[in-house]
């Protein structure tokens, strides 16, 4: 399962959220304005910018479909 840190009105946050849906990709969003957990979580990462994506031990600063298949190993 993926873990996203974002915004709702960020570019690549929006095209993250619909590759996930369209992909039937699991993941839980926090969102970095509104969440405290997603505030604190976005503070500890040394986050600056959306989406953060994390899958296990493994982080995308950002989103490109490419970098994100390299990182969920999707095929």
């Amino acid at each position: 399962m993926a873990q996203a840190a974002s915004t709702s009105w960020c570019g690549y946050c929006k095209k993250a959220r619909r590759y996930f849906a369209e992909n039937g990709i699991p993941y839980v969003d926090y969102d970095v304005e509104t969440s405290a957990k997603g505030k604190r979580d976005y503070r500890k990462l040394g986050a600056q910018g959306g989406p953060v994506i994390l899958v296990g031990n493994k982080r995308l600063n950002g989103f490109s479909q490419d970098s994100f298949n390299k990182i969920y190993k999707l095929r």
